[in-house]
């Protein structure tokens, strides 16, 4: 097992004037203050960025397609190992792309913290709440070029999506099929086939260096769901142990750390069309690194019920500082802005 790496601690209290910074990156030129964009000029704002999006995203696909074709042609390791990490470098480059107009619209909204001491070219184990889609462009800009390109676990409805979801399947996004808890209860095997699914994609992962993100939540925060789950938690939805357990036993001692990461809204979670317009509002990140304990590398989370109650417990700590930690940011955050 490798020895991790934690992080050395970033500071924990956020900048009064919410800049954008990066604890590892060199120190950005100083950009020019950009008004939030209100009435029609967001509405501009907002078609020019989803046109921006889908142009973008088609042709960098245009790119990644000729080298899936030939992936699929020649399903040896020998080959992955060679075309994983050009269209790994595709993909990352697309995301360069979205994220620097996401930024550019909205350069005030950024305070990220924690994201330094990482490897580009290293496996990690990425593990955050989940409120918005936005999350997801938020993760892109504060880890991307910082680690390898971050691998979801995704709808299996979502393959069928227009070109995007060509390329997910063309970069190895792990699939998997979601049951309620009557059908996982009738038939078990069901649980276990998306376990199954997520090995086979861990293992292809193990080639090349990867980020497999999970969102232990396994779906979008809202007040509804939390009501319904009766979770203890004010911000975050009771974790799911299974993905996350699942990436741990296939491929642990690859993983040099788990990076914990905790997104906060302190003026509300946005819309991908909110973000769109450039009225995201604040966007505070907090990162941290956590090594891997050996032992989850080796027990069967889906056989050893001992193992599951300390993965548990061990998952629900990490949950419950994540939620003081959002309460904190929350609060700091609104008092600054007033």
């Amino acid at each position: 097992m490798r020895t991790p790496n934690p992080s050395s601690g970033a500071p924990r209290t956020a900048p009064a004037d919410l800049s954008h910074a990066h604890d590892s990156a060199p120190r950005p030129r100083r950009r020019l203050a950009i008004p939030v964009p209100r009435g029609r000029l967001a509405w501009i704002t907002g078609v020019a960025s989803s046109i921006w999006l889908a142009a973008n995203t088609l042709f960098w696909c245009l790119l990644l397609f000729p080298m899936a074709l030939l992936k699929l042609a020649l399903p040896f390791a020998a080959v992955r190992r060679r075309v994983d990490p050009v269209l790994n470098g595709i993909a990352t480059a697309w995301v360069s792309c979205n994220t620097g107009w996401f930024v550019r619209i909205q350069p005030q909204a950024w305070d990220i913290q924690g994201n330094k001491d990482l490897r580009y070219a290293d496996w990690y184990l990425v593990n955050c709440n989940h409120q918005s889609w936005v999350d997801i462009f938020v993760l892109q800009y504060s880890l991307n070029r910082r680690i390898p390109l971050l691998k979801f676990f995704l709808k299996q409805q979502l393959i069928y999506v227009p070109v995007i979801g060509l390329a997910w399947w063309a970069l190895d996004f792990p699939f998997m099929k979601r049951h309620g808890k009557a059908a996982l209860r009738k038939n078990p095997d069901l649980g276990r086939q998306d376990q199954e699914a997520a090995r086979r994609a861990c293992a292809k992962f193990s080639l090349v260096p990867t980020s497999v993100m999970v969102f232990a939540e396994g779906t979008r925060f809202s007040e509804d769901k939390r009501a319904s789950q009766g979770s203890p938690y004010r911000h975050l939805l009771k974790p799911k142990a299974g993905g996350l357990a699942v990436s741990l036993n296939a491929m642990g001692e690859r993983f040099r750390s788990m990076i914990d990461v905790t997104i906060a809204y302190p003026d509300g979670a946005p819309s991908f069309w909110d973000f769109a317009c450039g009225r995201a509002g604040q966007v505070v990140v907090r990162m941290r690194q956590l090594p891997v304990p050996p032992a989850f590398c080796e027990a069967d989370y889906t056989r050893d019920k001992a193992f599951r109650t300390t993965f548990h417990q061990w998952l629900g700590q990490q949950w419950q500082a994540k939620d003081d930690e959002i309460e904190a940011l929350v609060s700091r955050g609104k008092k600054s802005a007033g």
